[in-house]
């Protein structure tokens, strides 16, 4: 995992008006410091080895506290779950190996053009989008 944003994650629970508790402190530094969408499982495993004691129904249950207050956002890569991301990265894509299964940050988010089209010829509000890429990895096309 590489670390992407520092901040003080117990004024965050705070400004969300959450209760602290060393597992949501440990969900958030997992997601903070996270290259990739993380499952519920992979969030379990992170905080058992943190020594906090979880099982998947807590974690799914401050995942959803945590969507429902902005804090994560939740990904569905057509995988048969959802993955989780801290919500305030920058916005981006993903690139999916469908053979490694190996999940790439893209970055830098260029649909605002094809947004205001579709807000012109719908009449609507573009409110988010979700963008993803499937094939294959360096590796794998090798």
């Amino acid at each position: 995992m590489k670390s992407t944003i520092k901040h003080d994650c117990r004024d965050e629970l705070h400004n969300a008006k959450l209760r602290v508790t060393p597992a949501r402190l440990g969900v958030l530094a997992m997601l903070e410091h996270a290259d990739m969408p993380v499952d519920v499982s992979m969030i379990t495993d992170y905080l058992k080895k943190q020594k906090i004691p979880v099982n998947e129904v807590t974690v799914f249950r401050i995942l959803n506290t945590f969507t429902d207050k902005g804090i994560t956002k939740p990904i569905q890569l057509n995988e048969g779950k959802l993955r989780y991301e801290y919500a305030n990265k920058a916005k981006h894509h993903h690139f999916i190996c469908e053979k490694c299964k190996t999940i790439t940050d893209v970055e830098g988010c260029t649909v605002e053009a094809l947004e205001r089209q579709i807000e012109k010829t719908s009449g609507g509000k573009v409110t988010r989008h979700s963008l993803e890429f499937f094939g294959l990895c360096r590796r794998c096309v090798s």
